[in-house]
């Protein structure tokens, strides 16, 4: 084998671990786990130096696509060998949308990290000049984009302006009477997400979850109620704790419901006046991602215990007056998904697609049923789903964004039990001037 040029190395074990993966996954999950031994991982890291060399050599801009289509071919793409470079390289993509021409909007850099937004394409990257954070309605038509100045709504990507909206000032919903400070920054957002009106955007932010407004902004989180309980209980204002760890939200399709929590409590919904309309008990100890059905009559609620996690379900019509505990067997919201740490996720007709902390994507069905698994690696961070739901768009910590043609012939090189063929995958990394399209 060490007589074989650099790529026929590389290919000839990428693809032979990927066959011994998947006949590995298949017979345990046909006839059980307890006699099979997990394949070893190549011992390929002799052949970076070259891999990368050829990675760069094909990323120079006169090259035809025809040239990057066979680079792929003779260097599939994979996720272990790289491994050893991802703690100097690696940075994670915060958030991802897959625009309607096919482009690809991604914020380079986790929301608590200085990052960079960039829109990529087949024909290279180009950075979004005043835009920090960003985000889409449910319906795809509004889109917000935040800086330090505020937040503008636009009716479609570059579209004219429709609304805009101030950051909050921290001291929004908290009780009246009490010392407490305005924030110094304005909230870095973990999710930035318009409403379908136009004129609101749901901000979730370490610092607090809020409705943004143009009368200004409405705090939801953490609730006044429980900031009181605890001045009431002796509390020493400058002691409340207003920050949030694990903070989520999601918007129904119609922008009704308000999803959302962090690790401290149970998983809230507020019906459109704001008020709860359920509590429900996680399914692991802290809760952690919603999401609703493409229909928006089910949702989805993940907590996690560091990297597994539960996903329990509930139909919409059952919401009102829904009040669990945790680890709850209530009918009404049975375990659906049993082991996934989720941070992002996308649901297309039937199905929810979630990305793990291994590193997998996981599709299961409205009734908990698991329809297939596609391996990124490292824990996935951001993903999108396109209108149509054939093209999906998913991004890792490992730096990582895979563009993937769902419902199509699976590469011979894919980890996974779906028919789904990733087409591109850039990778952006410290150290390079831009992703590079591998």
């Amino acid at each position: 084998m060490d007589k074989q040029h650099p790529q026929q190395q590389w290919r000839q074990a990428i693809v032979g671990y990927a066959e011994a993966i998947n006949r590995y996954v298949a017979q345990g999950r046909a006839h059980g786990w307890d006699d099979l031994e997990e394949p070893e991982a190549p011992a390929i890291g002799h052949l970076l130096d070259a891999w990368q060399a050829a990675l760069l050599a094909i990323n120079r801009p006169d090259t035809a696509e025809q040239q990057r289509q066979l680079f792929r071919e003779a260097w599939p793409p994979a996720h272990l060998p790289l491994v050893p470079l991802l703690d100097e390289q690696a940075q994670g993509i915060g958030h991802l949308l897959l625009l309607d021409d096919g482009s690809v909007l991604a914020r380079v850099g986790m929301p608590h990290e200085r990052g960079q937004v960039l829109r990529i394409d087949s024909q290279g990257t180009t950075p979004v000049i005043g835009v920090e954070h960003f985000g889409r309605c449910p319906q795809r038509r509004y889109f917000a984009l935040g800086n330090a100045e505020g937040v503008r709504i636009t009716e479609g990507w570059g579209g004219p302006m429709v609304a805009r909206l101030a950051w909050p000032n921290g001291l929004e919903g908290l009780p009246a009477g009490y010392p407490f400070e305005p924030l110094d920054l304005p909230p870095t957002p973990t999710t930035l997400t318009p409403f379908p009106d136009g004129k609101r955007a749901l901000l979730v932010s370490a610092d607090g979850i809020f409705i943004l407004a143009s009368e200004g902004a409405t705090r939801l989180l953490p609730r006044q109620g429980d900031i009181l309980d605890d001045l009431r209980q002796g509390v020493d204002p400058d002691d409340v704790a207003l920050g949030l760890s694990m903070e989520h939200a999601a918007l129904s399709p119609d922008g009704r419901l308000i999803a959302l929590g962090e690790q401290c409590g149970r998983h809230l919904v507020l019906d459109e006046r704001l008020l709860p309309l359920a509590e429900i008990g996680p399914a692991s100890e802290y809760p952690h991602f919603a999401l609703f059905n493409q229909r928006g009559d089910q949702l989805i609620l993940n907590a996690c215990h560091f990297y597994q996690g539960g996903t329990v379900g509930v139909r919409v019509d059952d919401l009102a007056g829904l009040d669990t505990a945790h680890y709850s067997d209530d009918p009404r919201t049975p375990l659906l998904q049993d082991g996934a740490r989720l941070y992002a996720g996308v649901a297309r007709d039937g199905e929810y697609i979630v990305g793990d902390a291994h590193g997998y994507l996981r599709a299961f069905g409205e009734d908990g049923r698991e329809h297939w698994q596609h391996y990124l690696g490292s824990t996935i961070s951001a993903m999108d789903i396109s209108a149509d739901g054939r093209s999906l768009v998913a991004a890792s910590h490992a730096g990582f964004i895979s563009l993937i043609a769902l419902d199509s012939a699976r590469p011979d090189w894919q980890i996974g039990t779906g028919e789904h063929a990733e087409v591109r995958r850039w990778i952006c990394w410290r150290g390079f001037d831009r992703p590079l399209a591998w």
